[in-house]
């Protein structure tokens, strides 16, 4: 069953690279369609995870992926249809795939929680930065898209991106709007990690609680991205960047967030690893 979500979301690929390549509005139909189905599928798998173990799939980072991919796809999808443009979806739809491979070929467990896990701030906590990363991806996929366009346009050969995506002026708005949302939630999952993290250690033994501190790669890293779209905030209120400055740091943000994700999650933390 877990291959079936990897199977739609490769079928969405290929219809959307079929839409951006033929300009085929049929081809875009498709393609969301395939989205919409492999978002349903993949929703089912997690409630029935959710019912086997009575909470939701967060355990681990191999099914925190498994999340991240699902909200990612339901972040996309969101923005198609509020935009009316499938153009993103070449983009987009390849990234989800990549990293659903990781759930799909490695046959994890759901596991049950431990004890340290049972509170509602850590639920809140994964939550909250789960929505924000999947935000981020979206503005990543938008950043790369205005940088495309920006390109062709500063060279002035207009053609092959220019007829197939949004304005700059539309991008820079989405993109903007993105980064706001996930900077949101990226606050919440910060604050309410802290907390969480503080009530943790004072309750519980096990070493890897005591152990979190700003030093741990992950918790160092989840900062990182904080201050980076913090100051990509700042800087376009205050500073007046737009355009492509803030496009160039949607991607170095995500690029910070996939670190921390696959390597730092897997092989470099020693405390979010339970």
């Amino acid at each position: 069953m877990n291959i079936a979500p990897l199977l739609l979301y490769v079928a969405a690929s290929i219809g959307y690279g079929w839409h951006f390549m033929k300009r085929s509005s049929r081809g875009g139909r498709t393609a969301t369609s395939f989205l919409v189905a492999a978002t349903l599928v993949h929703t089912f798998i997690i409630g029935m995870q959710t019912t086997e173990i009575g909470h939701l799939p967060l355990v681990g980072t191999t099914g925190a992926l498994s999340v991240f991919v699902w909200l990612s796809s339901i972040a996309y999808l969101y923005t198609e249809t509020t935009s009316n443009e499938r153009s993103m979806g070449v983009f987009i739809a390849p990234l989800l795939v990549a990293l659903q491979i990781i759930p799909t070929i490695s046959r994890y467990e759901v596991a049950v929680r431990p004890p340290v896990l049972e509170s509602p701030w850590f639920v809140l906590h994964i939550s909250s930065l789960l929505f924000a990363y999947a935000s981020f991806s979206v503005a990543c996929v938008i950043g790369i898209t205005y940088m495309l366009l920006f390109k062709e346009l500063k060279a002035r050969h207009v053609g092959f991106f220019y007829n197939r995506l949004p304005s700059l002026q539309i991008l820079d708005v989405m993109n903007m709007r993105a980064i706001t949302i996930g900077w949101l939630f990226l606050t919440i999952g910060v604050i309410v990690g802290g907390v969480w993290a503080l009530q943790a250690q004072a309750e519980f033994d096990d070493p890897r609680v005591q152990a979190m501190s700003v030093l741990d790669p992950k918790i160092f890293i989840a900062l990182l991205c904080w201050v980076v779209y913090s100051f990509e905030l700042y800087a376009r209120r205050s500073v007046g960047w737009t355009g492509w400055r803030t496009a160039k740091f949607s991607i170095i943000g995500f690029a910070i967030v996939l670190l921390n994700f696959l390597p730092v999650g897997y092989f470099l933390t020693r405390t979010h690893n339970f």
